[in-house]
């Protein structure tokens, strides 16, 4: 197994432009990250976390996650990192509701060198993997908001990648199903050794985590 911190960020900066205006959001974001570690991170998340995500480009800094240089990668280069190392995990679950939750899960497989028969099989493991394998058939309408979301961290986790995003993935739920979801996430996380930025507000489930990385202002204040 490689050996290292998943993420490095060193002084990444990042603004947003509106016209002639300039809104600097990351002001010199610096922060390593160790693989197989679960945190959450602040202010400025969003941001962050579309860097971290290869979905936007940091303006400046350094920032390298698993080896792939995110800032100096091509179109291509970063397609591949989201295929391949990539899962998210949103506040809204986004499953498809015409599709069952064992389809939902196999659409995280589509692009993958497996046969239909791995594919199936691996959609069910992950599904049983989130307590869910008796709702392989059933409908996302069919499904409570925490049986959703936990259908949502099966699909992410399907493909085995190396870091796991959770943008406030409990924020849509009641106190209960949240928690359920977290330890869901958190039992996942560390069974499979996959490193997860876990964002939240909830200073309860940030307590629970290995370590609380904050941005205040756009910088890492702990």
């Amino acid at each position: 197994m490689t050996s290292g911190p998943l993420i490095v960020a060193e002084e990444v900066t990042k603004s947003l432009r509106s016209g002639d205006v300039v809104a600097p959001v990351l002001r010199g974001v610096t922060v390593s990250i160790e693989r197989g570690s679960f945190g959450p991170s602040g202010c400025g998340k969003t941001t962050f976390l579309s860097l971290l995500g290869a979905l936007d480009r940091a303006d400046g800094g350094k920032l390298v996650i698993d080896g792939v240089d995110l800032r100096a990668g091509g179109a291509a280069a970063l397609e591949a990192f989201r295929r391949e190392k990539l899962g998210i995990v949103l506040q809204f679950y986004s499953l498809l509701p015409s599709l069952t939750a064992l389809e939902n899960v196999e659409t995280a497989l589509e692009f993958s060198p497996m046969t239909a028969d791995q594919r199936h099989a691996r959609a069910r493991d992950y599904l049983a993997r989130v307590g869910l394998a008796d709702a392989a058939s059933k409908f996302p309408m069919q499904l409570s908001g925490g049986m959703q979301q936990r259908v949502a961290v099966a699909r992410a986790l399907a493909r085995q990648p190396s870091l796991l995003l959770a943008d406030e993935p409990t924020g849509n739920l009641d106190q209960e199903s949240g928690l359920a979801v977290f330890e869901c996430i958190r039992e996942l996380q560390k069974s499979l050794n996959v490193t997860c930025v876990f964002v939240t507000h909830d200073p309860t489930l940030a307590a629970k985590t290995d370590r609380v990385v904050t941005l205040r202002d756009g910088r890492v204040v702990s």
